[in-house]
């Protein structure tokens, strides 16, 4: 078990007149080598909580174990944690600052105390896995369009090495190409490397496709937790919470109101099409 946490609380402001409580006891195991996605509305507690997840924040209650540890006990190394759980902010200009690309991707790995020689062949393994040709190498980060903003961000984590990568909205702002390239890039690094990713978004769409379990947060809590097939089902009651389903749910729920006999699972547009074959075949 990589992350599991327990009855986890934090109240931003406590005790103040700005009190606000963000995440309220919430209870989740991330296996490793998972594919999750978070989703919830702005102010749900989606961001806090992966804030949590590498120490970034300390819980006001409750308790964080990465691998069986507690990574609030005494003389924890967060350091160690934070290499093996990276996160990639929703802007990647908050994490690059280094004078050129290839000096912020040696950054992380160089602080984990490795050799000159592994950190360059690092920093150059994880520039070719997100899609950055040498010739960016000596461009400031700043010089970059959004999307290679991001792989450059993604690249300098991707160095350490991590166990987990956390990507908190990381197609925000990019063209629906952009989107794309990102995504599937990310999901490949899943694929070839059995890491854990941990992908925050606003788009159905986007989570339907690529990850095998959605956490859906609303006010500070786990509303749902399970497959995306079995939490779109649950579509009526996320537009009550500011979300939807993918446009190819209600596509399918509207043959099953017209009386089709139709699979009503289908998340993505390859779902739907070989649903609405089946039902087509069932009508002849």
């Amino acid at each position: 078990m990589s992350i599991k946490i327990e009855k986890l609380s934090h109240i931003y402001a406590e005790g103040t007149a700005f009190e606000k409580k963000a995440l309220d006891d919430v209870n989740l195991e991330l296996p490793d080598g998972q594919f999750i996605g978070i989703i919830g509305h702005t102010g749900s507690g989606k961001s806090t909580l992966i804030q949590h997840l590498n120490g970034l924040l300390k819980g006001t209650s409750g308790t964080i174990y990465y691998n069986g540890e507690d990574i609030y006990q005494e003389g924890y190394d967060m350091r160690a944690l934070r290499s093996n759980v990276g996160l990639v902010f929703q802007y990647p200009e908050h994490q690059l600052f280094e004078i050129d690309v290839f000096t912020d991707v040696c950054f992380g790995p160089k602080n984990q105390g490795l050799p000159q020689e592994e950190v360059e062949a690092r920093a150059k393994e994880a520039l070719a896995q997100v899609g950055i040709s040498e010739e960016y190498y000596t461009k400031s980060p700043f010089e970059l369009s959004g999307g290679q903003k991001r792989r450059v961000a993604i690249a300098g984590i991707l160095a350490m090495h991590p166990k987990v990568l956390i990507l908190d909205e990381p197609t925000a702002g990019l063209d629906p190409r952009g989107r794309d390239e990102i995504l599937d890039q990310i999901a490949w690094l899943h694929e070839t490397r059995k890491i854990t990713v941990v992908l925050v978004s606003h788009s159905m769409e986007d989570v339907a496709r690529y990850v095998e379990r959605i956490i859906v947060m609303n006010k500070g809590k786990v509303l749902y937790d399970g497959a995306p097939r079995d939490v779109f089902q649950h579509y009526k009651e996320l537009e009550k919470i500011g979300l939807a389903a993918p446009q190819v749910t209600y596509v399918v729920k509207a043959l099953e109101a017209a009386r089709w006999d139709i699979d009503t699972h289908a998340t993505t547009v390859e779902e739907a099409r070989d649903a609405i074959l089946q039902a087509l075949e069932k009508r002849i």
